[in-house]
């Protein structure tokens, strides 16, 4: 059996990582790179993994670095099927029409801006290619075995990241031996509110393991909650608005969660927050429809609480001219809107309009891979280059690393900790994560494992 890293390896997107054993082809994931425009439009136009020739897709969970590249993959030929939870099937599909929608309005701007004679800028895919892939969604329920093929099965256990995110359990027979490999796609955290912590696994003789966080530590929630507290109360002092880059997907149902605890018990100014998404609006509402599968939190809210995701002072803005208006609103408010690295959608223009006032805030609460938007302001360069003009960032930032839905250093002891204590973990793959947070968890987990974690890099290959 070979197993060949065709993304997220030794970066933090675009996950892909092909199995092979004799004439079956599995791809896990597959998902957009993010990043420069320049370098990511290549590696996403190309498939390393021959798209016709596969037999299946395993989707760990709908976020777009993982699932994003899925219609471009069937644009090119795939006509397997693509197995997943239903909570994954029902926002991917929403996630996947989102991406080919911007990057239809993204070719529409670019080629405007081409010299003359150039070819046309032309998107990925379009709707065609994304109605045609999540016809081959085949859904499978948690904590069951599923037989694929007589030699091949598989099973999802809860992985705790998002709604719908799956720890991938593969039972593959060779040579008269059953192996299991494992894949943690995105590994969740405990305690979190809304979902249910990750699930440790029995034994593996290979898996592959996400490593985002594997040098950090995050904070507990009710820190979270006393730094969402302060905020706000500083930005009301301040007269200040508060602007918060978050994921449509997972990163602003949990802060919207917060919110609504915090506003309920009287804890935090009655400003007028918004969320300026449709698409999140959209993914809420898929939230609202898979309440069953949520934690205790959740279960507990509902005796008392109808809607976790809505209160008074929020209000969920659809249109355009609803977004524009909020630019010109004076005094204190909140606005979450995407995308979470700051890349495209509405943030870009609520950060033009603000992040040049030093009575505002700029609040990062998830992950900013290198080179983007984000990341720029996460390391506070002064002059920001928004839509091809230089902004002056005075605004103040914060990071809140706290409402990340990855697993941190603790997390992945526990976990390993856990794996090793029932049955051992044979070799790693460490994938997912930049150089020095993969470096620090292969030291952290080392005695967990019988071999040293590799880390492999892109287009690296592995007989186990």
């Amino acid at each position: 059996m070979k197993i060949r890293f065709l993304g997220a390896a030794g970066e933090v997107t675009g996950s892909q990582h092909l199995l092979e054993k004799g004439d079956l082809r599995v791809l896990l994931d597959c998902g957009l790179f993010q990043g420069r425009r320049s370098e990511t439009r290549h590696k996403n136009e190309r498939f390393h993994c021959d798209p016709k020739n596969l037999d299946a897709v395993i989707l760990s969970h709908a976020h777009i670095d993982h699932s994003g590249n899925l219609p471009g993959l069937y644009k090119a030929g795939f006509r397997g099927d693509v197995y997943c939870t239903a909570a994954t099937a029902d926002i991917a599909q929403v996630m996947l029409q989102d991406a080919a929608h911007i990057q239809k309005e993204d070719a529409r701007y670019m080629s405007k801006h081409l010299d003359k004679g150039s070819v046309p800028f032309e998107p990925l895919y379009d709707m065609e290619d994304v109605r045609g892939i999540c016809n081959r969604f085949q859904t499978l329920n948690f904590n069951e075995w599923h037989e694929l093929a007589p030699d091949f099965r598989l099973r999802f256990l809860e992985a705790g990241h998002i709604l719908g995110s799956a720890i991938v359990e593969m039972d593959i027979q060779e040579k008269g031996d059953w192996k299991r490999v494992v894949f943690t796609g995105d590994l969740g955290r405990r305690n979190l509110p809304l979902l249910r912590d990750p699930k440790t696994i029995e034994r593996c003789d290979v898996l592959i393991s996400e490593s985002t966080y594997g040098d950090s530590v995050h904070l507990e929630p009710d820190n979270i909650k006393l730094e969402l507290i302060r905020v706000i109360k500083e930005a009301q002092i301040t007269d200040g608005r508060i602007i918060v880059p978050a994921f449509a997907l997972g990163r602003t149902q949990q802060l919207v969660y917060f919110l609504n605890e915090l506003s309920n018990a009287g804890k935090i100014p009655a400003i007028p927050i918004f969320v300026d998404s449709p698409l999140a609006i959209k993914l809420t509402d898929i939230y609202r429809d898979h309440l069953g599968i949520m934690d205790s939190d959740i279960q507990d809210s509902l005796r008392t609480d109808h809607d976790p995701f809505g209160f008074k002072k929020l209000q969920y803005l659809l249109t355009p001219q609803e977004s524009m208006t909020i630019n010109n609103r004076k005094g204190t408010f909140m606005v979450i809107a995407a995308s979470g690295m700051c890349e495209s959608g509405r943030i870009v223009h609520h950060l033009k309009h603000g992040m040049d006032n030093p009575d505002n805030t700029i609040v990062l609460i998830g992950y900013q891979a290198e080179h983007t938007l984000g990341r720029r302001i996460q390391e506070r360069q002064p002059y920001q280059k928004i839509m091809g003009h230089e902004y002056a960032l005075k605004a103040h930032v914060e990071n809140f690393s706290g409402l990340s839905a990855h697993a941190d250093a603790n997390d992945f002891h526990w976990w390993y900790e856990a794996a090793a204590q029932q049955g051992g973990i044979g070799k790693v793959f460490l994938v997912h994560g930049e150089h020095e947070a993969a470096t620090a968890l292969s030291k952290h987990i080392r005695d967990f494992c019988d071999e040293d974690p590799i880390i492999p890099q892109w287009g690296d290959s592995f007989e186990v």
